[in-house]
């Protein structure tokens, strides 16, 4: 497991299978891994990885990498993911999103969008590909209308810009896709400290929100930032 800052800077966290499972039993919702460079290398999910990580858990685990096809997918499912996570593919080949939703349904297909802004107009956000290491002209905003109307689960929308800033969410642009599609947004990218949480689900109006750093690192834990949120009038799973 490795973490980064704006994708680049990558340093390591930890196993991915023992870090899942202790954030699983801190009361996480959901456990989100993404094979960042799975696709700029040109392979497959490890899903060796997936199985020994899949094995540890009892909560929705979510898959993303290297999948580039419906038998991908497949692969991914029978080694215990719960749900599956596309971006550089369904770009190239939008098709592939209405395939998976089709076979396995809409609630295992999130698209994964990496947006960086680069400007103050929320519009202009573009999608990039390949780990962060490719832009592709699309415009964030009209990628995740997209998206929906193939088929398309979730979104999870990582800012590039904040990304292992620990700054805080983009809660514009997080905002800005949650009024574009009707499907829960996963926002990603920015998060260090519990208030940060808070305005993403306010004022960034998120239906959940990703972290790694503050939770692989020590720096929050999960009971502390659910019953901050509770006390914040923010519904969810609880008790952790």
């Amino acid at each position: 497991m490795v973490k980064g800052v704006q994708f680049q800077q990558l340093r390591d966290a930890g196993d991915p299978a023992e870090l899942a499972r202790l954030h699983a039993e801190a009361g996480a919702d959901e456990i989100v891994m993404l094979d960042i460079t799975a696709t700029a290398q040109g392979r497959n999910t490890l899903i060796d990885t997936v199985r020994r990580t899949a094995r540890q858990l009892f909560i929705p685990f979510m898959v993303g990498g290297g999948i580039r096809t419906l038998q991908d997918a497949a692969n991914i499912f029978e080694a215990g993911a719960d749900k599956i996570s596309i971006n550089s593919a369904a770009l190239a080949n939008p098709d592939l999103i209405e395939e998976i939703a089709n076979h396995f349904g809409s609630q295992a297909v999130i698209v994964a969008v990496d947006a960086k802004r680069g400007t103050a107009d929320v519009g202009a956000a573009e999608v990039w590909v390949a780990g962060g290491r490719k832009p592709t002209g699309r415009k964030a905003l009209q990628w995740v209308r997209e998206a929906e109307q193939r088929g398309a689960g979730e979104i999870l929308l990582t800012s590039m810009d904040r990304d292992g800033t620990e700054t805080g969410f983009d809660c514009e642009l997080i905002a800005a896709a949650a009024a574009t599609v009707s499907i829960p947004v996963i926002a990603s990218g920015g998060a260090g400290n519990i208030e940060h949480f808070v305005e993403v689900f306010t004022r960034g109006k998120a239906d959940a929100a990703l972290a790694a750093s503050i939770f692989h690192f020590g720096i929050h834990d999960i009971a502390e930032l659910k019953q901050t949120l509770l006390s914040a009038g923010i519904p969810m799973r609880w008790p952790c």
